[in-house]
């Protein structure tokens, strides 16, 4: 099973990356799950035709007890993946880390992973935290890979500096470790050799590109991903193409 937890700055556009990367894979007939690890519950939403998914704190908020049925909290979106969100805490209430744990803990009750039997998990995390709750995924055993999205931008890099360097202090614990960068162009200039040089200093790959496309925007004004709206288009190829490699590089590890 393929396990991937994406990190990056706050707006870097990791939801748009993991939804399509979800999407490309499921093309590609893999049975995949996309968990929104984020308070607005907005990770899946272009897999779901726009419409948003009920996370599962508001779930336990408001139904007061836990759900008996993975149905509860889950939906199928474009190419059967299934989408989950956790939500947070009521706003100005709580910690969204925590909410993140109690998710996954109850995942485990529901017995997610053997019920689904997914080949591929994406985890989309939010922004650039890297402490408490929002490294579960990558402290309990249930993302393998870090993915790393980055613009050439200077609050980007070094958003994505930090990461690398939390990742990395986890890494004689057994624990996920980073795997590469996804360049998510923003057209600044210098763009690829500010990201090889950030990657190069810290060993990385570079293992992905996704060049600004009005494509993009355009799809996610219709509430679905480049991959269901049009397989062919060059930005779809792009993903379709990280996909593929993600997954020989998993065959070869």
């Amino acid at each position: 099973m393929l396990k991937i937890a994406i990190y990056g700055k706050g707006g870097i556009g990791k939801s748009t990356i993991t939804s399509n990367l979800s999407a490309a894979f499921a093309t590609l007939g893999r049975r995949v799950i996309q968990i929104g690890c984020d308070p607005k519950a907005d990770s899946t939403i272009n897999l779901l035709g726009g419409m948003p998914l009920r996370p599962v704190m508001d779930y336990l908020r408001e139904e007061g007890a836990e759900p008996t049925r993975l149905e509860d909290i889950s939906q199928q979106g474009f190419g059967n993946v299934l989408c989950i969100e956790t939500g947070g805490p009521t706003p100005g209430l709580g910690c969204a880390g925590r909410g993140i744990i109690a998710t996954f803990d109850l995942l485990e009750d529901c017995r997610l992973f053997e019920t689904y039997r997914p080949d591929v998990v994406l985890y989309d995390v939010l922004g650039d935290v890297v402490c408490g709750g929002f490294t579960a995924p990558i402290r309990e055993g249930y993302a393998d890979k870090v993915l790393i999205v980055t613009s050439g931008e200077k609050m980007a890099l070094y958003a994505a500096g930090n990461i690398s360097t939390a990742v990395r202090n986890f890494a004689d614990r057994g624990y996920a470790r980073v795997h590469g960068v996804i360049l998510n162009h923003r057209n600044v200039p210098d763009e690829y050799e500010r990201v090889r040089a950030f990657a190069d200093e810290r060993g990385l790959d570079i293992v992905g590109e996704i060049e600004r496309s009005d494509d993009i925007n355009r799809c996610e004004d219709q509430g679905m991903t480049v991959i269901e709206a049009d397989p062919t288009l060059p930005i779809s190829r792009a993903f379709l193409g990280l996909a593929q490699r993600l997954l020989k590089d998993e065959d070869v590890a």
